[in-house]
């Protein structure tokens, strides 16, 4: 079959010849025509032109048809639909390929949507049979008269010839070839299926293809839900989807919109106040930040690579829908938790200068200065909250800037502390802010110096983090944030990054001490250790003496971890991680495995954590569950792992006394703070901070719920002397727990039902150990111990609860800082 365009071409020539060939042969007879009166000329030449023009059009019409293109496009249409990914409860998290479409059958298409679309494209779409002939004889007139040829009068039927098989190049040829089509398209298709195709075919600006996709694309809305100036305005796309763009020419889209809303007042869809309420109704468009979707991006990268690895390319046409277990609203929390901490860290580091600047001379006309100030933000585009601004005015104790929208801020006080320096005229030349500079703003968190709304200096930040959160009974990863900005680092920090995990690791060691013969009251000896070259220290500078391993973990001890894997061994110690899910190949083995220095993932201390919450299972995160086609077909399905024997990583007894351990931590130890910001006790958890504060870690959970973040740099350095995963990882921990324990009602580890355990009187009360291990059968002391304590003093020590978890004042009254 030839091309469309081929075969036009070739009827044009055609045509031509036929021309050239008739006038040659009638040449005897118009030299007859010539001794006839005028009138009679006239009237056989125009009697002669209509029947040759007719000839014509039915000769060219005979010839084309045969070459018309096979319908199966439209017959059996399956349009090319993106890659979807969507969270557990059903909200689109990203989507992949080159056009953005969602199908919908016309009976689900508003019939609202359908009529604005009719009243302004094809009023009488249902009435002609493809061709509506008025209005192609209104075009051709005044196309007749006009140079640009600008009139087209085509029909719905037409417009989607065109759009599947023709060119959009104003030739009478393509428009003869499309007038063909569109009857023979007529013929074949009722009217509802022309119009359902129309309206999921039809390209409408931003990527999306047809109405539905366009809706989500413009107003972040389903067609069922807009309002009727939303659906004029899309209904005014068609005709011009790149000029009439609301994102970038409002007011071009605004015109297309009054034009549509007096088509639906002339139809009788609307009354003229509907519509001049529409007019003044605000445009409330979907901004570009939330087209980008930021919430998951490292998530559904994640999906993306394993469905791309399945189905190739395909994987971006055939309309794939994947679910996720991803909670949206766990999604969104984890994402901006993880954002605050960073730019928060970042507002106390030293001001490394502005990331630009643009000339703005004094006495700029205003046109010339938006036009240049507009340009920055192309290159310098706002990342979500933290926005990029072009100073336009700098004083002692303000400054003045310009937003990507438009807007006008003032940063004054508070808002400046950070860059107080910068402001002076003697600053240095790259720290200087000056006019024209560009700089990043953040609106601040509401204190009592730093009034609600006001605005902030503040810069990206260059470390980075990641934050994992997983169902314990499930496996299922809830939250999943891999770095600050997908867009400026695709590295998935929560999956790829290998780091030292400090304090963290500690009670993986703890663990396997409980199952050789130690308990929480086993006194250790926290005092100085030398081995060879290497003497560590404790993070607080501290030597406090005999402790139970209970006091050694929520002080975070290191000198007392140290001790109790040299009675375990590295070799046990490091084996005993595995069952976690740790890279035991990633472990060292010898004593520094105590703090931490092996390597590890989020995810995989995300789900390593689990196994202490949900009674000492190992289960494989799970993030797709299902996999289906633009027909519903189901390709892929899994299922959780369920709480099995044959996934047990350690014994019940064992997850229950490590736990209460980490419990001490998060109430009385290092992690405090997260019991007394979220106010709830039932919370678990251990601060990680590796030598020179290199890696920052908090890793904790609810018995629902466990979650880890981490934060560093990429290229490992110092986050800065006084910081720690208490103090840097432990808030977006906090912030984020808010949200994913909402409706969670506080459960508390229970001793298992089966017993195992018991309690016994310890050096500071009756505390849990394996029943096995009572008495004199197990660890009371591990390593060397100095002279005990005078029996009056050690009988001073508290009582503990009926949970065996002693008051608050079993510490001293002491609270370690975050380590």
């Amino acid at each position: 079959m030839q091309p469309i365009a081929q075969l036009a071409r070739n009827v044009a020539t055609a045509v031509a010849r036929f021309f050239q060939a008739l006038w040659r042969r009638t040449a005897p007879m118009r030299a007859s025509l010539r001794s006839l009166p005028t009138w009679k000329r006239i009237a056989v030449w125009s009697g002669a032109g209509v029947l040759a023009v007719a000839l014509l059009v039915a000769g060219a019409a005979a010839v084309i048809w045969p070459g018309l293109p096979d319908l199966d496009r439209l017959t059996d249409y399956n349009p090319k639909q993106p890659l979807r990914v969507y969270t557990e409860d059903g909200q689109l998290l990203a989507e992949y390929g080159a056009e953005r479409r969602s199908y919908l059958p016309l009976d689900q298409i508003p019939k609202q949507m359908q009529q604005a679309l009719l009243a302004v494209e094809d009023t009488n779409f249902y009435e002609h049979q493809g061709v509506y002939v008025p209005g192609m004889m209104r075009a051709f007139w005044v196309n007749l008269f006009s140079s640009s040829r600008s009139q087209g009068a085509s029909t719905i039927t037409q417009q989607l010839a065109r759009d599947l098989y023709l060119t959009k190049k104003k030739l009478y040829t393509r428009k003869f070839v499309e007038i063909l089509l569109a009857f023979k398209i007529e013929s074949q298709l009722s009217k509802d299926k022309i119009l359902e195709v129309y309206m999921n075919q039809i390209y409408l600006g931003q990527r999306a293809y047809g109405f539905e996709a366009a809706a989500q694309a413009y107003f972040a809305k389903s067609l069922k839900d807009l309002t009727i100036a939303e659906t004029a305005m899309l209904a005014g796309l068609p005709q011009s989807p790149y000029r009439a763009n609301p994102i970038t020419n409002l007011k071009l889209a605004q015109r297309r919109q009054s034009t549509v809303l007096m088509r639906m007042v002339d139809v009788g869809m609307i009354t003229p106040e509907q519509a001049q309420q529409a007019r003044e109704e605000p445009v409330k468009l979907r901004s570009a930040q939330d087209q980008r979707l930021p919430w998951g991006q490292y998530a559904a990268e994640m999906v993306r690579q394993v469905v791309h690895a399945q189905y190739g390319e395909e994987a971006y046409n055939r309309g794939l829908r994947v679910t996720t277990t991803l909670r949206m609203d766990d999604q969104v929390a984890a994402y901006k938790a993880l954002r605050r901490t960073l730019m928060d860290y970042e507002r106390r580091k030293a001001w490394r200068g502005p990331e630009g600047d643009v000339d703005l001379p004094d006495g700029m006309d205003g046109q010339d200065q938006d036009a240049a100030i507009a340009q920055v933000f192309t290159e310098h585009p706002d990342n979500d909250d933290l926005r990029t601004a072009v100073v336009t005015q700098v004083a002692s104790n303000k400054i003045l800037a310009s937003l990507s929208d438009g807007d006008d801020i003032e940063i004054k006080g508070e808002g400046l502390r950070s860059v107080q320096s910068a402001l002076a005229p003697k600053a240095k030349a790259d720290l200087r802010i000056q006019r024209g500079s560009i700089i990043r703003v953040l609106r601040g968190n509401p204190t009592k110096e730093f009034p609600k709304g006001a605005w902030a200096v503040t810069q990206s930040p260059e470390a980075e983090g990641a934050l994992v959160s997983v169902e314990p009974d499930s496996g299922k990863i809830l939250a999943l944030v891999g770095g600050f900005d997908f867009n400026r680092n695709q590295f998935n920090h929560a999956t790829q990054a290998w780091r030292q995990p400090g304090s963290s690791f500690k009670p993986f060691i703890y663990s396997a001490a409980m199952d050789s013969g130690a308990g929480p009251a086993t006194l250790v000896d926290d005092a100085p250790i030398s081995v060879g070259d290497w003497n560590p220290r404790n993070s607080d500078g501290n030597f406090d003496g005999p402790m139970t391993l209970r006091q050694a973990l929520a002080k975070s001890k290191n000198m007392v971890t140290i001790r109790v894997l040299e009675q375990l061994t590295p070799g046990r110690g490091r084996a005993w991680a595995g069952k976690f899910g740790i890279d035991v190949d990633k472990q060292p083995e010898n004593l520094t495995l105590a703090l931490g220095s092996g390597s590890v993932t989020p995810l995989q201390m995300a789900s390593a954590y689990s196994v202490f919450a949900n009674g000492g299972y190992l289960l494989k995160p799970l993030l797709v569950t299902k996999i289906v086609d633009a027909q519903n077909q189901v390709l892929f399905q899994a299922e959780p792992e369920k709480l099995t024997e044959d996934r047990r990583a350690i014994s019940e007894r064992n997850a229950f006394i490590t736990g209460s351990l980490l419990r001490e931590v998060a109430i009385r130890g290092t992690a405090y703070k997260a019991s007394a910001s979220l106010k709830r006790y039932d919370l678990y958890g251990k601060t990680g901070t590796t030598n020179d504060a290199v890696d920052a870690w908090f890793a904790g959970f609810q018995r629902r719920v466990a979650t880890v973040v981490w934060i560093g740099y990429d290229q490992p350095r110092s986050l800065g002397a006084g910081e720690s995963g208490g103090g840097i990882a432990l808030p977006a921990w906090i912030e984020y727990m808010q949200v994913a324990l909402k409706g969670i009602q506080p459960s508390e580890i229970e001793p298992p039902k089966d017993g195992g355990l018991v309690q016994e009187q310890g050096p500071y009360g009756p505390d849990w150990v394996y029943s096995e291990f009572a008495g004199d059968a197990g660890w009371k002391t591990i390593g060397p111990m100095p002279p005990p304590l005078p029996a009056s003093d050690a009988a001073s020590g508290p009582a503990t609860g009926a949970s065996g978890v002693p008051p608050s004042w079993w510490m001293g009254g002491e609270r370690s800082g975050g380590q």
